[in-house]
């Protein structure tokens, strides 16, 4: 805790003004009852200020300036209540904001053109990742206006500057939808998630296998056609010098040219003997065959 000395008091005694003891820096404190009872050191007087000032702010007026946007400090050092007494009854409203502020970044933005196609988290985080920020970095918080309705805050620091982008949430069963309330909200939500490309296959080898069958099947030019002729011919003369060359071998072997077929079947096995033809019985009984008489 810093400490403060008086250094001054304003004219008409509305103020005092003190200064840090250490750097010398200025103060300019009101001069409230509480402030003029501690400077008297009337004690029992500060305590029915205090007590009075808290019946000015009762508990349901303490909750309705949390509900609408006020923090714990303010409403301190607007009504100069015990900070510990401001955070009981503020504790379930600030529990009610952060919940608001939850079911609103599932809503669905409203554009020029209708509703996004995703939720406003998921288009805020892809504006933040555009400009090179995260959506980490920044803070939600939701609040009730004079009107009844719920607003939601997006903000977030960028060098010195403070941002707030502002939405009107309406909760439905499908999410809900948020609309912009300020230009900020409004360039953050202008453009949608991009939408996924469908996968196409690669159609390279069915058109080169198309051309080559398309290069087969047409015809070919006259000039195209003789060359073809040409490289073929030395391979049939080759064919017939060498088969030339084989006949002529077989000719001064056996003198003549050899058949086709000895000169390309197999060669056959060695037959077995025939058997000797049972003698009759005329050869048995004269000792010689009735043919030879």
């Amino acid at each position: 805790m810093r400490e403060l000395k008086v250094v001054g008091i304003e004219p008409g005694g509305n103020a005092i003004v003190c200064a840090d003891v250490n750097t010398g820096a200025k103060f300019r404190i009101l001069a409230d009852d509480r402030l003029r009872a501690a400077a008297n050191g009337d004690v029992s007087r500060l305590g029915q200020v205090e007590i009075a000032m808290e019946a000015k702010l009762r508990p349901r007026e303490i909750q309705d300036r949390i509900r609408a946007g006020a923090s714990v400090q303010e409403i301190v050092e607007a009504s100069g209540i015990h900070k510990s007494r401001v955070e009981t009854f503020a504790h379930p409203v600030l529990l009610e904001r952060a919940r608001i502020a939850t079911l609103a970044q599932s809503a669905y933005p409203l554009r020029e053109d209708g509703p996004a196609q995703h939720p406003l988290s998921t288009v805020v985080a892809i504006a933040f990742g555009s400009r090179g920020r995260k959506l980490d970095d920044a803070s939600w918080d939701a609040w009730r206006n004079s009107e009844g309705r719920w607003v939601v805050q997006l903000r977030w620091t960028a060098g010195r500057t403070e941002n707030k982008a502002l939405w009107r949430f309406n909760a439905g069963a499908d999410g809900g939808t948020a609309a912009p309330l300020n230009d900020l909200a409004r360039e953050l939500v202008a453009a949608d998630a991009p939408r996924s490309r469908p996968s196409l296959s690669p159609v390279t080898p069915i058109a080169t296998a198309k051309q080559q069958s398309a290069k087969q099947q047409a015809p070919q030019h006259p000039a195209a056609q003789h060359q073809a002729a040409q490289a073929k011919a030395p391979a049939a003369t080759t064919a017939s010098a060498e088969q030339g060359s084989r006949s002529q071998q077989e000719r001064a072997t056996t003198g003549q040219p050899r058949p086709a077929a000895e000169h390309d079947a197999e060669p056959k096995r060695d037959r077995k003997p025939s058997k000797p033809a049972m003698p009759s019985w005329e050869d048995v009984l004269l000792g010689v065959r009735a043919g030879a008489q």
